[in-house]
């Protein structure tokens, strides 16, 4: 991972500053940025934008410039209206919320409804990150294990509610790191049982089986129902950092106490657009990318693998006796995959065929040796 460049100055460590106690001991956080050939690590799209389509935002941005000395619209309101209409469900600008990204995205729903002596409640193994938005907000964390399976189920939830009185419930589907989905009617049943404020995180919503099968589709019933998405993955524009989220306007309303002035640049903003402009183009490679997913779990199963099944674009896959040693051998192939999850277990996404074809050349030799997989 690339350092931050030393710059001269004052002979300070880290350690002698005056930190927050609950930072002390920490790390950034971040998946390893490495130049090797294969990056298949962080779950991104790996079909950039076309020739067409990024002229059309370098259009876009061409036309910024000459207001550039100006603010942008610090509600977002065109690009919160362009994606009410690409969910669809009724939804309107004012069920919209937008910020740079999904990590944003849920700092502001945890700024809004968690805080000091407030709780929010996810389930293991998920999203690394959601213990530090929680952090980062003075929200108390409290993580419940899920299933065997990776799965959730009604009870499970609403026991753990129960018994730990979460503010923000938080319930991802597909999961991240296992690509597990929680049914829509499993979600329904615990927004009928619990009384806090429910985040469904749908990041991965598009690479599944029926991507309509959303949790917008209860948001008419439920006022205190969050739906989270984000336009890096599907819409493969990660470094345009756009996440956002669909609730009543209350909710949105709420968020909006809480964000920064301008928190969306005019680029940010102008660039979505132009992706939702092309969203049958920019959305052409999902299926693509299910279908090498669905290919690859079974092809490590016939290698002997344990693979959770997944309905996102990235598998969870073991079980290894030291899997660092696999991610460093792997990676020492010119493949970078993900240690990340439960132990023994690695994490890779859907690349292009010659990606994956690659991703195969590497592993091969490695699980072919006797002792690297635990029977």
């Amino acid at each position: 991972m690339s350092e931050t460049p030393r710059i001269p100055g004052p002979a300070i460590t880290l350690d002698e500053l005056p930190l927050r106690p609950e930072l002390v001991g920490s790390q950034p956080y971040g998946a390893p940025q490495l130049d090797v050939p294969v990056r298949l690590n962080t779950n991104e799209n790996p079909y950039p934008p076309s020739a067409r389509v990024r002229a059309h935002m370098a259009r876009q941005i061409d036309q910024i410039t000459a207001s550039i000395n100006r603010y942008p619209d610090r509600e977002a309101l065109a690009l919160r209206a362009d994606l009410a209409a690409y969910l669809g469900f009724g939804l309107t600008s004012s069920n919209i919320w937008v910020a740079n990204g999904s990590n944003e995205v849920m700092t502001h729903i945890l700024q809004a409804f968690g805080g000091p002596g407030r709780t929010v409640l996810s389930f293991t193994p998920t999203y690394s990150m959601y213990p530090e938005y929680a952090r980062n907000t003075h929200t108390r964390y409290v993580a419940v294990p899920r299933r065997d399976d990776y799965t959730l189920d009604a009870d499970l939830v609403v026991a753990a509610v129960a018994e730990h009185r979460p503010d923000v419930l938080l319930i991802t589907t597909p999961n991240n790191p296992t690509g597990t989905i929680t049914p829509v009617k499993v979600i329904e049943e615990i927004c009928e049982r619990v009384d806090c404020i429910v985040v469904v995180d749908e990041a991965y919503q598009e690479f599944t089986e029926f991507p309509a099968d959303s949790s917008l589709a209860l948001l008419a019933r439920f006022g205190r129902l969050i739906v989270s998405r984000t336009m890096s993955k599907a819409f493969a524009l990660a470094g345009g950092r756009v996440g956002y989220f669909a609730a009543a306007p209350a909710v949105v309303d709420a968020c909006r106490i809480v964000r920064l002035p301008y928190h969306m640049s005019a680029q940010t903003q102008a660039i979505a657009r132009v992706a939702l402009a092309h969203r049958n183009e920019m959305l052409a490679q999902v299926d693509a990318l299910r279908q090498e997913c669905q290919e690859l779990q079974e092809w490590l199963r016939r290698a002997g693998l344990e693979v959770v099944p997944s309905q996102a674009n990235f598998i969870l896959f073991g079980r290894f006796a030291d899997r660092h040693a696999v991610w460093q051998e792997v990676l020492d192939a010119g493949v970078l995959i993900r240690e990340v999850g439960p132990e023994g277990f690695l994490r890779l996404n859907a690349g292009t065929p010659d990606e994956m074809r690659a991703f195969r050349e590497a592993i091969s030799p490695v699980i072919a040796r006797p002792g690297v997989l635990v029977r």
